[in-house]
């Protein structure tokens, strides 16, 4: 996350679906935005949606109403008004400087484990989004990935996960499906999910003493966001016997997933 694209449009879905799912599940909400310095490119323009409230209010007015401030130029943009303006309520989150040095990035991530150790639920905003293999901790732009040890830690810590990740130069449908995956094979996690948008996609790792706190999440998504945000279901758990299933399809599903979760 830059403090550049704070407000985009990007940004108006990625909070939507935030608030959607503290509101669904109830569980406190932890932030690590893994912010990284701003570097002056204008790629994140993407805020002529709030000259458009009647195209773009309705889908959540108080949260559009709010970021509408960014219209004046007295109006920074930084990732400081989310907790001022309260657009994510009482999530707890973490806004140092994220660097490519890995001493440094060991450092940040002991400082993120104890400032989220009470949240059950935490994002994790990367510029770019996970790991791809050509990009080694602790070298140049590595601070714009998560790793998949940091993943796996936060997740072993007790942490369901929402994950930020921009699509590369490929078949989106494609990529979702490999990234989802890995996802379980890594995880093991009960329920694992993705929100697709038109830019980006969010990963969702479930713990399994959380699945039962996601059951409205699809519903609620799709009845305040459904041409906005694309939820998918990718493990289904078979809690009493350990067992999952990857399904293949990503279609917005006609029937909330957790249901079959025993």
């Amino acid at each position: 996350m830059k403090n550049q694209y704070f407000g985009d449009i990007n940004d108006y879905r990625k909070y939507g679906l935030l608030r959607c799912l503290q509101e669904a599940t109830g569980l406190s909400l932890g932030v690590c935005w893994l912010l990284t310095e701003d570097d002056g490119r204008t790629d994140g323009e993407f805020r002529h949606y709030l000259e458009e409230p009647a195209r773009w209010r309705h889908y959540d007015p108080p949260l559009y109403d709010q970021l509408r401030c960014l219209l004046s130029v007295e109006i920074s943009r930084n990732i400081a008004h989310v907790r001022d303006w309260r657009l994510l309520g009482d999530a707890t989150d973490y806004d140092s400087i994220l660097r490519d040095s890995s001493s440094e990035r060991d450092t940040y991530f002991r400082d993120v484990w104890l400032r989220l150790e009470g949240c059950p639920l935490v994002f994790f905003d990367p510029d770019n989004g996970i790991e791809t293999g050509t990009t080694i901790r602790g070298r140049k732009n590595s601070s714009k990935y998560l790793y998949w040890t940091e993943i796996e830690e936060a997740y072993a810590r007790g942490h369901s996960l929402i994950i930020y990740q921009h699509f590369p130069r490929k078949s989106r449908e494609q990529y979702i499906k490999e990234r989802a995956e890995e996802m379980a094979r890594r995880l093991a996690a009960p329920l694992l999910d993705s929100f697709r948008t038109s830019h980006v996609v969010f990963f969702l790792a479930v713990r399994p003493e959380h699945t039962a706190a996601f059951t409205p999440a699809h519903d609620l998504l799709r009845s305040r966001w459904a041409s906005q945000i694309r939820p998918a279901a990718h493990v289904i758990a078979e809690m009493k016997t350990g067992r999952f299933s990857l399904p293949h399809e990503h279609a917005i599903p006609t029937a909330d997933p957790r249901r079959r979760v025993r």
